[in-house]
């Protein structure tokens, strides 16, 4: 009777420890799949999210940097950044992004093309980290393009430790101070200017 007592003293805390890890564990397998299951990259929403200033509203020049939720589970914790820019008198934006898919099809992994601004990254909506206008945006026009057509890295992409598209707003950033932009915590790939810097001979 003592030794069966001792094993239930001693096996049952062991057990409860056991049912909640697979609790957990099973709740988080439950959460991933109600946060995946319903997503389609190809329906989700890419309109614009009304945080550019529409052009006819807005005749001077204006630069913003935009970051939004990566997408899928990704976005629990990291985040897709891009840069759109208009001159005075433009009636379209121009956006500056790194999008790594693009290098599955043997495309440069840059994008420099007339596009809305302000578009829902498949679904999740963008916040603005930066927003110059007249001319203050007027004159980093010029360095903004010089900067993103610089850009080293325009044919490779790597989710870790980069480069990637934040790392294209990190370079632009670094080219441009005077954009002012800071990039979150969540900007994973933005740290890869440094390592690059510090690895060059």
């Amino acid at each position: 009777m003592f030794s069966r007592l001792c094993v239930s003293k001693t096996t049952h805390p062991l057990l409860r420890k056991t049912a909640t890890l697979l609790a957990v564990l099973l709740g988080l397998c439950l959460l991933i799949n109600a946060c995946s299951v319903n997503d389609d990259w190809r329906t989700a929403s890419r309109e614009s999210a009304g945080l550019a200033p529409i052009p006819a509203d807005e005749p001077g020049a204006v630069i913003q940097v935009y970051a939004a939720p990566a997408w899928s589970w990704r976005g629990w914790f990291a985040v897709h950044t891009w840069i759109a820019a208009k001159p005075a008198g433009a009636h379209e934006y121009t956006v500056y992004e790194v999008i790594g898919w693009r290098q599955h099809q043997g495309l440069p992994v840059i994008r420099i093309v007339l596009d809305i601004p302000d578009r829902y990254w498949y679904g999740k909506k963008p916040r603005v980290l930066a927003d110059l206008r007249g001319p203050e945006a007027a004159q980093l026009l010029e360095p903004l393009e010089a900067a993103a057509r610089s850009y080293p890295w325009p044919d490779e992409y790597k989710v870790f430790p980069g480069p990637n598209s934040n790392t294209f707003t990190a370079w632009v950033a670094h080219e441009v101070p005077s954009l002012q932009v800071k990039l979150p915590w969540s900007a994973i790939g933005s740290g890869y200017i440094d390592q690059w810097q510090r690895s060059s001979p």
